[in-house]
């Protein structure tokens, strides 16, 4: 079945299609979760709730760009939706002070693991980790960031130099 095929017969609410859509794109959609959540269980919770709003808005998906790039937004916003929910953003202060705003060396990156990476990552505090991805991973522009998250710009570039900063100390200690 194609891909085309596929989202065709998800539209038409076929239930074998579904699982099939759902088995190829969870582990993706889980691992963009992860990089927001707190914890596994809450990721899990956001891959389900993703793949409902996936599967209610699958009809709008007109097939203008990938259907992947369709899909990971939901699950973004999805995730974002989470943390706003929970609160979990509070984090996010607008600090704006010359002194973050120092470019630290980057070199110890080269000598880590993708995974190792992804694990420090995901021990920064949720405000900054969710800049830091959106920034970083998936390519937003600050003022997107501020946009979605209900910052201002300048809290999310303090919030990703912070990022950077802590993820550079945690390399360093490695």
């Amino acid at each position: 079945m194609t891909e085309k095929e596929l989202i065709k017969a998800c539209k038409n609410n076929d239930a074998k299609a579904q699982r099939i859509l759902y088995e190829t794109y969870a582990r993706k959609m889980m691992g963009i979760c992860l990089r927001y959540a707190n914890n596994k269980e809450m990721a899990q919770d956001m891959v389900q709730d993703g793949f409902i709003k996936v599967f209610t808005a699958i009809g709008s998906f007109n097939h203008e760009g990938s259907f992947e790039g369709w899909m990971k937004r939901i699950f973004i916003n999805t995730a974002l939706e989470e943390l706003r929910k929970n609160d979990i953003l509070k984090e996010c202060i607008d600090i704006d002070t010359p002194d973050l705003l120092k470019e630290p060396d980057y070199s110890a990156i080269e000598q880590i693991s993708a995974e190792e990476l992804l694990e420090i990552i995901a021990e920064l505090p949720p405000g900054f980790r969710t800049v830091f991805n959106m920034f970083a991973i998936e390519g937003y522009s600050h003022k997107e960031i501020a946009d979605a998250l209900g910052i201002n710009e300048s809290t999310s570039r303090s919030q990703y130099t912070r990022a950077k900063k802590l993820i550079q100390k945690k390399l360093n200690e490695l």
